[in-house]
């Protein structure tokens, strides 16, 4: 198993994916979005019986709306992580452990993945 140590150089290099799945939009303020539709079986069972709703909102808060549509497929985690400095500065400081808290969620929900 390898090593998934986030302060690790490694970690800045993995790039990670959005999931295609996921639509997303931005608003008027630039924050995101995203439509996650609850798939399976469980899910099927509580829209049922509970009136869940078919799909369910995530909007992102401001740093993760900047960093949502920069997720190309081609970006590293430094790089991202630049970009995030040069806009919000200070205010995202400490920035690569909120970075890398940030990946570990998005990949923990199934919202990204990262390149082979």
């Amino acid at each position: 198993m390898k090593n998934k140590n986030v302060n690790s150089e490694n970690y800045l290099e993995r790039i990670p994916l959005r999931n295609p799945d996921i639509n997303w939009t931005t608003d008027d303020n630039g924050i995101v979005t995203l439509e996650i539709i609850n798939k399976g079986i469980f899910n099927r069972v509580a829209q049922k019986l509970l009136k869940k709703p078919k799909i369910s909102y995530v909007h992102l808060d401001e740093n993760g709306s900047f960093v949502w549509p920069l997720i190309d497929g081609k970006t590293d985690i430094a790089a991202l992580s630049e970009a995030v400095d040069k806009h919000f500065g200070e205010k995202a400081h400490p920035l690569y452990e909120r970075l890398a808290k940030y990946f570990q969620i998005l990949e923990s929900y199934g919202f990204i993945t990262y390149k082979q």
